[in-house]
């Protein structure tokens, strides 16, 4: 009985694989980082040009709702009312733009800006941030052990 060898390497296919799961990764991570841009940007507009720098707009200012409605017909539901007040709220939160963490996505922003105590919220900042380099040192160790590589 013989045993047939496999049409591609098994490392072959696991590299192949790696690479193509990396790009499609680090597509996701632009996108999402353009998008927390844009939304910044927004928000920065809104605020400095539109309500003059101040937290809040007028009293019987509808600046939100006149813009979402013009906005969400052209550019669809990422820019209904709601949408536009996170993105408002964003950058009163974060009104440097340097400040923005690259590995946040837009959701989690806005879970983010939902909170409104600053510690409470730079808290959690760090927390998600440990936790992610813990899931990658603990992948890293993972994929050491499965490919047979010595760990220092």
């Amino acid at each position: 009985m013989s045993t047939r060898q496999p049409l591609v390497p098994d490392r072959l296919l696991s590299d192949v694989r790696s690479i193509i799961a990396d790009a499609r990764a680090s597509a996701i991570r632009s996108v999402d980082s353009a998008r927390v841009m844009m939304y910044w940007q927004l928000g920065k507009y809104i605020v400095e040009e539109k309500q003059g720098g101040k937290q809040r707009v007028d009293y019987g200012s509808r600046l939100l709702c006149n813009l979402a409605k013009v906005m969400e017909p052209e550019y669809g539901s990422g820019f209904f009312y709601r949408q536009l007040a996170f993105c408002r709220q964003f950058y009163l939160a974060y009104p440097i733009v340097n400040a923005l963490r690259s590995q946040f996505n837009w959701m989690q922003y806005r879970l983010l800006i939902q909170i409104p105590d600053t510690e409470k919220r730079e808290y959690y900042e760090l927390k998600t941030q440990l936790v992610r380099e813990r899931k990658r040192i603990e992948q890293l160790l993972d994929n050491a052990t499965h490919s047979g590589a010595s760990i220092p």
